[in-house]
């Protein structure tokens, strides 16, 4: 896939998420909020101020690296205790505390990045990346913990294109997904997939042999561990295709458990 966007296009299609997931809130009462996800342990409010917690973090990252680097210190050593324990100390929040904060914190994101060079280097946890990729990460991740809510209480939203930052990201972090296992990394794998505006969507060699084929949502579903590719219509070739969307992982941190087969019914979204 070619033709990566710039800023104002990236940091609007990150404001666009953030509002699809805030309006899976609007309106929650107490046992809304507390509903859990397929998230072990994680309530719908805590998928919320996690991803207040880590816009926040990004804000620091780009405007005050030398005070994001005592932060990624603490973090290193364990990144899931690390972010356990930020779960945990804002579990107190009641939920229209969390939303009120998560509006703050994007709003101050998308404003600090929407004019900024993209090959701008920001540190995170782990490598320096460019603002371009973080920014596609933060899309990723919203969109994923955004599935998790959505899951939590029984809603569905709309398949839209943004969807190709998620993909993007997915198909690149294959050596990492290979990488965090301890695993080689196979042949290269071709992937195809049908937008939700009907449009193909392209990565890897065209004569590949081994190729993931299907529908986008699909994918971004299974690189993001939400579901299990035997839940979805993927179609995986045997070998290094398959493999990979058995362990595919779109984020940083160590693997999880991720979804079990059966878990969800084929084509609940």
């Amino acid at each position: 896939m070619t033709g990566r966007p710039g800023m104002a296009e990236l940091a609007a299609d990150l404001s666009a998420e953030h509002d699809d997931v805030a309006s899976l809130t609007e309106g929650l009462d107490a046992a809304g909020w507390d509903a859990p996800t397929p998230s072990e342990g994680w309530s719908v409010r805590d998928q919320i101020t996690h991803l207040a917690w880590f816009d926040a973090a990004t804000v620091t990252a780009v405007t005050e690296p030398d005070a994001f680097a005592a932060v990624r210190v603490a973090a290193d050593a364990d990144v899931d205790g690390f972010v356990e324990r930020v779960r945990r100390e804002e579990s107190g929040r009641q939920g229209p505390d969390a939303a009120r904060w998560w509006a703050d914190e994007r709003r101050r994101l998308v404003d600090v990045v929407r004019d900024l060079p993209p090959d701008r280097r920001v540190p995170w946890f782990g490598p320096d990346m460019s603002l371009a990729s973080k920014v596609t990460a933060r899309i990723m991740e919203t969109w994923a913990h955004g599935q998790d809510v959505a899951d939590a209480l029984g809603r569905s939203r709309p398949a839209t294109d943004r969807l190709r930052h998620v993909a993007h990201i997915g198909v690149r972090a294959r050596p990492y997904s290979y990488a965090v296992r301890g695993r080689e990394l196979p042949a290269e794998v071709r992937v195809e997939l049908t937008a939700p505006s009907g449009a193909m969507w392209s990565w890897g060699p065209d004569e590949a042999p081994d190729r993931v084929t299907g529908d986008a949502l699909d994918f971004c579903l299974v690189v993001t561990r939400r579901r299990h590719v035997d839940d979805t219509g993927l179609v995986a070739t045997a070998g290094p295709a398959r493999e990979w969307m058995e362990m595919a992982q779109a984020f940083a941190g160590p693997p999880g458990a991720g979804r079990r087969p059966g878990q969800f019914p084929r084509g609940q979204r």
